[in-house]
């Protein structure tokens, strides 16, 4: 907008007689001045109002007391659309078109006996291995694993899928017994045959059997919680303490193993009563009848007891799950008479007689975690995960040791 003009409508005295007149004249010439505007007047914008219609939403509850429907809801939406985005990511290329990684190239997975071995075939094609390109054969005395291998390839939706090893876990599991197998010279066949390799020059037996004699010094089950030297008050008096746990637990199962497994082998605990970092080592003894078991070891049951001991942190309990679960029981040394008597003894004592499987030995290993977690609660997206992928990996195990044994 222009400025206004001012115009003096008054004329100017030239002089003045005296300085009262020219005080007067001055006030006169300064109330002479009008205002005139020259634009004319634009009238005013009238802004619309925003923000109209219904009131917002109320505030949902949190995730931490919402129905556990609404939860599981919540992570399947989440899962989806993960998984979207991936396959969008594997199956598009520079130039924007769709690659045939995008496309699922079989229609049907099952289960054949060819040559007296069983083998997974996606339509006509048999499973091959992803590196040495050798068809994928388990012996015949495997049906659930080779069931359930079939369905973890029927569960993929697109070709891209299978190059990722965190989506094939079992077939990455198998895989190694085979590898073991290859080495070794054993055919799945005829498993029984005589090897080229014997177990003791086994590039890769030694290195796992030397892998997992490391964890035997800090395994899980015999790293005690100290004892405690002054009462908490924070602890009930009918609430066991863990370090009670920790014994009962161990001892259940390091009496099976000590009676059926490696009869005369003596065990102690890790970490002594010194509040001492640095853990014990077992005997030398027990290293070397440890040692000879696990050469003992097929194949599948050497790959089913190194991912059970990597899952778990311990040794022991993973050889209590592949002692348990094996489908070759006559590896297991017979126990003398006096060993059958302690045997009975512990059987009435300790109930031996229970069935060892996947969430007992979850529960073995995981013992101080649900301790803290039944006393101050579970961390969503973190405990509940963890637990679910620990029972997860050792029911794998138990599938590739378990079998009809014929």
């Amino acid at each position: 907008m222009a400025p206004a003009a001012r115009v003096c409508l008054h004329p100017l005295r030239t002089a003045a007689t005296s300085s009262r007149a020219a005080v007067a004249a001055r006030g006169r010439r300064a109330t002479g001045f009008r205002t005139i505007r020259i634009n004319p007047a634009q009238p005013a914008k009238v802004v619309p109002v925003y923000g109209t219609g219904p009131p917002p939403e109320p505030p949902q509850p949190t995730a931490e007391y919402a129905p556990d429907a609404e939860r599981i809801a919540r992570r399947k939406r989440q899962a989806e659309m993960l998984r979207l985005a991936g396959d969008f990511r594997a199956g598009s290329t520079k130039g924007g078109k769709t690659s045939g990684l995008k496309k699922r190239f079989w229609k049907d997975v099952n289960v054949r006996e060819v040559n007296g071995a069983l083998e997974i075939h996606l339509d006509t094609r048999p499973l091959r291995h992803p590196t040495t390109k050798a068809i994928m054969r388990l012996p015949i005395s495997k049906p659930l694993l080779a069931h359930a291998l079939a369905v973890e390839w029927d569960q993929l939706v697109s070709a891209a899928q299978a190059t990722k090893q965190h989506l094939i876990p079992l077939t990455s599991l198998v895989c190694r017994a085979l590898d073991i197998s290859s080495e070794e010279g054993v055919t799945p066949s005829s498993p029984s045959t005589t090897t080229t390799t014997t177990p003791a020059s086994s590039t890769i037996r030694n290195s796992i059997i030397s892998t997992l004699l490391r964890f035997l010094d800090t395994d899980s089950l015999l790293c005690w919680n100290p004892p405690p030297s002054n009462p908490d008050p924070s602890t009930h008096n009918d609430e066991t303490s863990l370090r009670t746990l920790q014994e009962t637990t161990a001892a259940r199962i390091t009496s099976y193993l000590t009676t059926h497994v490696w009869p005369g082998v003596t065990f102690h605990p890790a970490l002594d009563d010194q509040n001492s970092i640095l853990p014990r080592p077992q005997t030398p003894d027990t290293h070397r009848v440890i040692q000879g078991w696990m050469l003992s070891l097929t194949p599948f049951e050497l790959a089913g007891l190194e991912r059970a001991t990597l899952a778990g942190k311990s040794l022991l309990a993973a050889a209590r799950l592949v002692a348990e679960w094996s489908e070759d029981h006559r590896r297991l040394p017979l126990p003398t008479v006096e060993q059958q008597q302690q045997q009975q003894q512990q059987q009435q004592q300790q109930q031996q007689t229970e069935k060892f499987g996947v969430e007992e030995a979850a529960r073995a290993v995981s013992l101080e975690v649900d301790w803290q977690t039944g006393r101050w609660g579970e961390v969503e997206d973190t405990h509940d995960v963890e637990k679910e992928d620990l029972r997860r990996q050792l029911g794998s195990a138990v599938l590739l040791v378990c079998g009809t044994g014929r």
